[in-house]
């Protein structure tokens, strides 16, 4: 029987994989919770001191002692079951559970569940619609895989009848989760070493939006035939969001300045609301801002009221994050990590940049870039240059076969200017050797590729002082 994390008040829970983006935020949200929380990783990532500051314990490394005394495992989708940490548990008859089941099980009792979901954009929407409720007294509990400047963090436990959190879709995690209201931005191919296909995302994404109830909420992108099909074979009400005509959320005189950012008139059922204007630039955040809206008035805010928080968000951490001016150069980093995502951050910048535009991809595990490798090859065009670091295998081992130099060879047959260069050392070393004023350089990536915006800064700030 899965044990329930309720019955585990005030005792030692033990988390393997603590260091990612959701499982350091769940971390958080026990230890506030008053939860005795422990936990590992195989690397000191910069999310792993959010949660010692507030107590928790970390060891660096997986080892089998780390999970002795402890009364309850919880382990990310990442992590296999032959870890030393997850075998020791089973040896041990510690109970243990997936990452998606401790969330649902956080979520349950909320009058209102909001999942989030999608292949692009889940963070910066869960974000746009709890900064709308945080802001209009909802006093929502929140669970975002990023971090948010309005909530001091990545988690919230809110007083309000309302959980937002992310409901992802790899390894079927979403399914996990009892939600009252589902947001589905977009179904695109990704995780396709736990699917077979596009068409079986599609139905996964389909099987959790049946599990809504009769009295629950679908809010979907109506421009994505994927989601209207899913939508429309659902019993609950729908809500539609999206550019084209017919949609119930949608945008009229869409029009984007220099910078990229997005201004149109709000329009609801057929009847115009007000004017809006971006804070974040891009039509895809145009979008995601649609999709916020709609969750936000669908859960009692004022389309007005909405709307006026909406245009002073400025965006999650690593989402098209400014981090440096370096020589006049401006430094970004940004979490896209697929070719969608890329094409979509380097749109941005290349509206904002005023001199040569350089791209540093950090591709991530080796089955992402086997099964989308064609659509690597052209997704950073926008770009003057682009450099390419080793592949971050995150969970999979290296098999041998594949590496980022292959991916180098393929953008120059393509047209693109590209150099491989393996670690974040080589890397700063080209950009700074390169490099003129009024130049723009964007790091992507969901691995640890936001280290090199910090490597620069660093060496920088030391540079600087030792200049004076």
């Amino acid at each position: 029987m899965t044990p329930h994390i309720r019955d585990y008040q005030g005792k030692r829970i033990h988390l393997i994989g603590i260091g990612g983006s959701s499982m350091s935020g769940l971390a958080e949200m026990l230890i506030d919770q008053g939860y005795q929380v422990t936990g590992s990783d195989r690397d000191e990532g910069y999310l792993i001191h959010h949660v010692t500051d507030k107590g928790g314990k970390v060891m660096i490394g997986h080892r089998a002692e780390n999970v002795r005394g402890a009364d309850l495992v919880v382990y990310s989708a990442a992590i296999s079951p032959e870890n030393p940490e997850r075998r020791e548990a089973e040896r041990l008859g510690i109970p243990s559970m997936e990452r998606a089941t401790l969330l649902g099980q956080l979520m349950e009792g909320f009058p209102n569940a909001v999942g989030v979901c999608g292949a692009h954009g889940k963070t910066t929407v869960t974000s746009m619609i709890s900064q709308i409720l945080l802001e209009n007294h909802k006093d929502p509990s929140i669970h975002i895989g990023g971090r948010l400047d309005a909530i001091g963090g990545s988690t919230r436990i809110g007083h309000g009848g309302v959980f937002i959190a992310e409901a992802c879709e790899y390894n079927r995690s979403f399914l996990q989760l009892k939600t009252t209201m589902d947001v589905v931005l977009n179904i695109d191919a990704d995780h396709l070493d736990c699917y077979r296909d596009l068409d079986e995302i599609e139905g996964t994404f389909g099987q959790f939006l049946q599990g809504l109830p009769e009295n629950g909420v679908a809010i979907g992108n109506g421009d994505d035939p994927r989601v209207s099909r899913q939508m429309k074979r659902l019993k609950c009400r729908c809500v539609s969001f999206g550019f084209g005509k017919g949609n119930d959320w949608t945008a009229e005189n869409l029009q984007e300045d220099e910078l990229g950012m997005c201004s149109f008139r709000l329009i609801h059922n057929g009847e115009a609301i007000t004017n809006v204007r971006m804070g974040i630039p891009g039509k895809f955040n145009a979008l995601n801002g649609l999709a916020a809206l709609a969750a936000a008035c669908e859960l009692g805010v004022s389309p007005a009221a909405a709307v006026e928080v909406l245009e002073r968000f400025t965006g999650a951490h690593r989402r098209f994050e400014r981090t440096d001016v370096i020589d006049g150069v401006e430094i970004f980093h940004d979490y896209g990590h697929n070719p969608t995502e890329m094409r979509n951050a380097l749109a941005i910048a290349r509206k904002r940049c005023k001199g040569r535009l350089w791209a540093v991809m950090q591709p991530h595990t080796f089955s992402r870039v086997r099964t989308l490798f064609d659509q690597y090859l052209d997704c950073t065009k926008e770009a003057d240059f682009t450099l390419v670091t080793d592949i971050c295998a995150a969970r999979e081992p290296d098999p041998g076969d594949l590496n980022s130099g292959m991916l180098v060879e393929g953008m120059i047959r393509n047209g693109i200017q590209a150099k491989w260069t393996p670690t974040f050392r080589d890397t700063e070393e080209w950009l700074e050797s390169h490099w003129k004023s009024g130049d723009l350089v964007i790091t992507m990536g969901c691995g640890d590729i936001n280290l090199l915006n910090d490597q620069i800064h660093r060496h920088y700030i030391n540079r600087d002082s030792e200049g004076k």
